[in-house]
Parts: C-alpha cells; structure tokens; sequence
C-alpha cells in the first residue's frame, strides 16, 4: 500500500477506474465479441492447445511451425510492389471478396463539397485533412512527417485536447475521456477547409538533435526529435492549456484479426504494479464505446482508444474528412460552437443516405474492408541471421511488451478469422515509453507517455509500400535502429541490449524485424 499513498490523486483515480472498468467487461458483451459477433467458447481442449502454440519458446535453432503464416489461413504471398498491404484476405469467399472490392472503392472515393450532383460522395467538411480515406493510408500503409516546406503530410494529423484533472466522483463515462478539446479548435487540427471556410492553420515542424547514441563496436546513431508548431492560426491562439500530439497513419493490415483476439488473452498480460518486477508494467485502455454504450478494451490507434473498426472507420470519417455517419452523426465534423460558419455551412446528409452523409451500410462497408486487409507471409524464416536476430530478440526481452502469437476468438458465421493462430508481435497494452516519446496529451487512461505497442507484422514491406514513411507514433525514426533507441521508460532495457551488441548482432536483429 505503501506505493498507492504516493501517486497522486490522477494515478489513483485512473487505476482504480481501470480496475472497475475491467471487471464490468466480463457482463453485458461476455458473450459479443468487439463487433457484436457472437463468440463461441472454447472447449478445455481448445484452452490446451491455445496454451501450447502461444508459449513463449525456448528453442531457437530452426523456424517454427506457422511461423511464416502471420496472418493464420488468411495469410497472402509476400510481394515485391506497393500494393503489398492492399490485397484481401486469402480465405474469403466470392461473396466477401465483392463486399471487399465494394468496401475499397468507399475507402478510395474522394469526396466533395455539397452540395453537389451526387449525394453519394459531397458532404466534405467544412474542415477537413484529406478527401479520402486513401489520401492518408497511402496504398494501406504507413505515413509520414512533413519533409520540406511544400510537403502538406496529408498522412499526419494533429490531436489536440486539454488535460482533464481525474476525478472519482465525475461521472461513469466522463472518467474514460482524459482529456477535453481546445474549446474552439476541437479535438483535431484541420489544416484544409471548403470554399468560403478559413481552415484552421497550417502544421510545420523542425528537426533538431536529440541524442547521439553509443553503439557497441565503435559506431554511434543520432537521433532526431521534432518541434511541432501550428501557425497561421485562422480562429486565434490556443488556448494555454492545449496539449497538441501529432500521430501519422499506421498500415492497414491485419486489423480484423487484432479485433478477433480474445479480450481475456489481452487482459490477462496486463501487470500494471509490475507485479513480476521485470521493469514492465503493461495495462489496458479501457475506453468508452458510444456504439455500445459501455466500457471496453481498446484495441486501435496509438494508444489504443478505440474498441472496434466500425467506431474507428466513424471517427476517421468525422474528424479527417467532415463526414457525418450513424455513429457520429454532426454534419460539421470536428468544427466548434466557436466556428459558427463552419457550422452553418451546407452539408451532404440526405434523407436517401439515412440522414447521414456516409450511411450504415457504406460504413459498414469501409469497415468490412480495413477488417480483411491480409498480412503478408513472413520472408527468409530459414535464414541464418534471420533465425540469430530472432534469437536476440527475444534475449533482448522484446517479446515482453511484443507478445508475439495468439489465438483469435472462434466468431459465429466468421470462419474467416476464427481460431487463427497469428503472429502480430503485440501485447496491444499501454507502456510509459519514457519522457522523450511523451507529448502530455492524455488519451482515456492513457498518460502522454504511455502508448499502446505497435504489432510488428508487416515491417519489413513498409517503406515498399510507402517510400517517405517513419516510424514511431509521428514517423520521427528514419530507420528501425533509430525506433529501437528511441525507447524508454520501459523499453529502456530492450535499447540498452541493442546498443551493447555488436555490429553483426545488431545487423542479424534487423534483419529479423525486416522478415516480419
């Protein structure tokens, strides 16, 4: 008790609110999975096997089973060009690959400004980033910072929000949301708007030297720290209290089959009091669902405040493009009480559209399509320094946060994605990454030091896909080596293995990440 009467009143009130959040996701959607499938319950027999395949192994001399096929009966062939993240899953059928083709025409449509002569595609804005949804995943992949002053990083957004002081007596859903918007600036930055609408602003950002790093064998790496800034600011300043945290698109794959993992497998590697005192200390965010007005894990984005790809496709809609659909219904986006011609700007929802400007069905759709974007098998499993890097991998003690197999949930009608055995190398929980990642824009429970860990798969065709990408949250890491040194707080331990092996180790370990 001794560690609980020195957190401050926040720490206590968020843990104790995770801990209650937790407990109230064993009710009502027990028997629902994230989407609102039902999940079948595995037999004691299925348990077992499920234990078996997913522990952690100890003989490294020889690929394992499986271990190619990241993405479970779904896997696709590794290809060679930039639409290597943008193929279906390989077990859907005819049917499901048509909904497929139909979902990735809707993720693609540029929208347009209403009121125009096709209800299906005007509504934009007023304040937007991007005009579709593939303008910021770029071919399904990742994006990137801005890379000269003629660069618009239309793949980076910039969240904005104001801490909120947690308080236990606030209300149930009020103690998920962490922090609250700018009051006129909103929860997101729009650097673009409609003919007649100021857009907010422009963002620029500078590059300066963090920290040159010593490597074993004589080298050093230099890592580079961005200083954002909004300027040109159309509405006034921000306010004083506004926390900014700019995030780049993350690739598209595999994401149908992160929501088919069982919430309790999840769960079950949270150690929040690092009970086990190996230095991490993982937990869940547990997250407010408006689409199912209850608490649940989240699974998505940076820090892991989004439940489902439904929600997740509804918030990208109407905060990236100004779109209004069933589960966010305001025609203006993300415009405030505060831009009142934003919000008195015309609109594209339409009786013929449910009243919206994207319809359930289209939303529905798009979400169908970001569920079954397949992961690509595995390269060079049977390569010598493919087979050491993974060796020092997990002697690094990057499996503890980089989980790297589970079973999914077996999903009534979905044979698709049920009982998968898939390798995406995430624990899917929150970590305090340390003072250099932190941005002090809280996200649900998640402190501004703390983001969700990012699955792996897939890693090593990024810059194929998406020649301009980073990595880390705001594409800060030109290379993988840089990403690894950027870790803190609890990654601390994993940099420092990397840092102190030789150059061949280093260089083998790379080369596992770059298989995945």
């Amino acid at each position: 008790m001794a560690g609980w009467r020195h957190m401050t009143g926040a720490r206590i009130a968020r843990r104790a609110a995770t801990a209650g959040a937790i407990a109230l996701l064993g009710g009502a959607l027990a028997a629902d999975g994230p989407d609102g499938a039902r999940i079948l319950p595995r037999t004691e027999a299925e348990a077992a096997r499920v234990a078996a395949i997913t522990a952690l192994p100890t003989d490294f001399a020889a690929p394992w089973a499986f271990e190619a096929n990241q993405g479970g009966a779904g896997t696709v062939r590794r290809r060679d060009d930039r639409e290597a993240f943008s193929l279906p899953q390989g077990n859907l059928d005819f049917a499901q690959r048509a909904d497929f083709a139909v979902g990735n025409g809707l993720f693609e449509r540029l929208w347009v400004t209403a009121p125009a002569s096709t209800i299906a595609s005007d509504g934009l804005g007023p304040l937007y980033n991007v005009r579709s949804c593939q303008d910021c995943h770029i071919k399904d992949g990742r994006g990137h910072a801005p890379v000269g002053p003629q660069d618009d990083a239309g793949s980076l957004v910039v969240r904005l929000g104001q801490p909120l002081d947690v308080d236990a007596a606030r209300g149930e859903i009020e103690a998920y949301l962490g922090a609250a918007p700018d009051p006129v600036y909103g929860h997101q930055f729009s650097d673009a708007s409609v003919p007649g609408i100021a857009a907010e602003g422009h963002v620029r950002v500078e590059w300066e030297e963090a920290e040159s790093v010593a490597l074993a064998g004589g080298g050093t790496a230099s890592l580079r720290r961005p200083v954002w800034s909004l300027e040109d600011l159309a509405y006034g300043p921000l306010s004083p209290d506004t926390r900014i945290s700019p995030r780049v698109a993350p690739q598209m794959i595999g994401l149908g089959l992160v929501e088919a993992i069982p919430e309790a497998d999840i769960l079950a590697l949270a150690d929040p009091e690092d009970a086990d005192g190996d230095g991490i200390s993982g937990r869940p965010n547990i997250v407010w669902s408006p689409e199912h007005d209850a608490p649940m894990l989240g699974r998505f984005g940076v820090r892991a405040t989004t439940p489902t790809l439904r929600q997740q496709a509804a918030d990208a809609f109407h905060a990236d493009i100004g779109l209004a659909s069933p589960l966010r219904p305001d025609p203006w986006g993300d415009c405030t009480e505060a831009q009142t011609a934003c919000r008195a700007a015309p609109h594209g929802a339409d009786p013929a559209q449910g009243g919206f400007e994207v319809s359930g069905e289209s939303l529905d759709l798009v979400t169908f399509y970001t569920r079954n974007l397949a992961v690509p098998a595995r390269a060079s499993v049977d390569d010598s320094a493919v087979l050491r890097g993974r060796e020092l991998f997990y002697g690094a003690g990057c499996p503890a946060c980089h989980r790297p197999t589970f079973v999914t949930d077996r999903i009534e009608g979905e044979p698709e994605r049920s009982f998968q055995l898939i390798w995406p190398y995430s624990d899917f929980l929150l970590h305090d990454m340390g003072p250099g990642l932190a941005d002090e824009l809280p996200a649900g429970q998640a402190t501004g030091a703390e983001w969700r860990t990012p699955p792996l798969w897939g890693l090593g065709l990024v810059r194929q896909v998406s020649p301009e990408a980073g990595f880390l949250h705001d594409g800060r890491a030109r290379s993988l080596e840089e990403a690894i040194l950027w870790h803190g707080g609890e990654g601390l331990a994993a940099r420092g293995a990397f840092a102190s092996m030789g150059p061949q180790d280093r260089a083998a370990l790379l080369a596992f990440l770059e298989s995945l």
